[in-house]
């Protein structure tokens, strides 16, 4: 049981658990963002090809 304490108190890998879900976090948004705008995007870059 002392060791379960133990775990469960020590803060190392702390950060790295973080910035983890931090990134998780961004890469979802962005993934929903490109879902929603995917139209726009697709136009965007159809209009690009077709000017030039």
């Amino acid at each position: 049981m002392t060791m379960l304490k133990a775990l469960w108190r020590d803060e190392r890998g702390q950060g790295m658990t973080e910035y983890a879900m931090i990134i998780g976090i961004v890469a979802v948004f962005l993934i929903a963002a490109l879902v929603v705008l995917r139209g726009k995007i697709a136009d965007l870059f159809n209009n690009i090809s077709f000017t030039q």
